[in-house]
């Protein structure tokens, strides 16, 4: 019994089959992180974009 362990632990020590997935996963998830801080920066300045452009239209709206 303690022979046939001592054989599933080599073999599980050594199987690097899942090591491929656990990569494209960190892969994944740094390009996610990256996407989101890309569009974070971009979200608020289109705020700002559409904020004053709200209140230039009201503006010209009021003065007509």
């Amino acid at each position: 019994m303690k022979e046939k362990f001592k054989e599933f632990q080599a073999r599980f020590f050594a199987d690097e089959s899942g090591l491929s997935a656990v990569e494209y996963g960190l892969l994944a998830a740094g390009i996610v992180l990256g996407i989101t801080v890309a569009l974070g920066g971009i979200g608020t300045n289109l705020s700002t974009i559409f904020t004053n452009l709200s209140d230039d239209v009201a503006t010209a709206a009021g003065a007509s």
